[in-house]
């Protein structure tokens, strides 16, 4: 049997966990939350995860050291940021170093859509 293609959303706050999984699955894509990037690292989804929706600033280890512990053990997941805290050129050196997007919250559904369309084909 094979296992289903999730996104994986990581964010610290409660409103963001409970929103986004239902709106990727309005596009179509199965989706979990996760409170921490701790959380997620622990998780037995961790392979099945197609695209991860991470969150920048979180308590414990930021999404940033997420992106790179997942570096570090070989993980090459497709990483969407969004963050409250930043501009376009933060955003941008994210991109430069690997992101797939980068969106400044608040984001757009449509934003989401195309930033996880770019990643599931």
């Amino acid at each position: 049997m094979t296992e289903r293609a999730i996104i994986a959303v990581v964010d610290d706050d409660e409103s963001v966990r409970e929103a986004l999984p239902d709106l990727i699955g309005m596009f179509g894509h199965g989706a979990e939350a996760f409170s921490s990037a701790e959380e997620f690292l622990a998780s037995r989804l961790i392979d099945q995860t197609k695209c991860l929706v991470l969150d920048i600033a979180m308590p414990g280890m930021s999404g940033i050291e997420l992106q790179r512990e997942l570096t570090q053990q070989g993980r090459q997941i497709p990483i969407v940021f969004i963050t409250a805290h930043g501009d376009e050129q933060f955003c941008r050196r994210l991109r430069q170093s690997g992101a797939i997007e980068c969106l400044l919250k608040p984001f757009t559904d449509t934003a989401l859509l195309d930033a996880i369309n770019a990643v599931m084909r």
